[in-house]
């Protein structure tokens, strides 16, 4: 029989992972215009308004970023249109691909949501050396690739556990 010290709790990464999500969830502040939105909803709404700065921003770029699939995708920006947040626009090079842009409404909140979005970084950060920063996103990363990797092999194989 496995003994039970063998598997130390408190190297879940799994669980510290959802542990620190929920922490942050938890104390992230919003604007009250953002207050009937979902975390999911707010994430995305923060990825448009960040990446419409640099670069057009269509569904596709959506469910990559995220790893959802295109009905949550679609789901969650047609909620964001419908509360006024976003509207969609038709791309000149292709109108099966839909243009997302934030709405004036939106663009009111960018300072808010730019400054607690920072604040809140700051925070997580606070009194990590670089180093170690750099080790832990890359770390993250790959753990994310591994699940990701994981997501388009299964059903072909049979996934075993040790």
């Amino acid at each position: 029989m496995e003994n039970q010290d063998e598997h130390d709790c408190t190297h879940d990464v799994g669980r510290l992972i959802n542990t620190l999500s929920h922490q942050l969830k938890r104390q992230i502040s919003f604007p009250e215009e953002e207050s009937s939105l979902t975390n999911i909803q707010r994430v995305v709404l923060n990825y448009i308004l960040f990446q419409v700065l640099k670069r057009e921003v269509y569904q596709k770029d959506i469910e990559k970023e995220f790893q959802i699939r295109r009905s949550t995708a679609t789901a969650i920006l047609q909620l964001l249109e419908r509360k006024g947040f976003i509207c969609r626009e038709t791309a000149e090079w292709d109108a099966r691909f839909k243009k997302l842009i934030p709405t004036e409404k939106t663009e009111k909140l960018r300072e808010q949501i730019i400054s607690n979005t920072r604040y809140m970084e700051n925070l997580l950060k606070t009194g990590i050396p670089e180093e170690d920063l750099e080790v832990c996103l890359r770390v993250l990363e790959r753990m994310s690739e591994n699940l990701s990797d994981n997501e388009k092999t299964k059903g072909k194989e049979t996934i075993q556990y040790e």
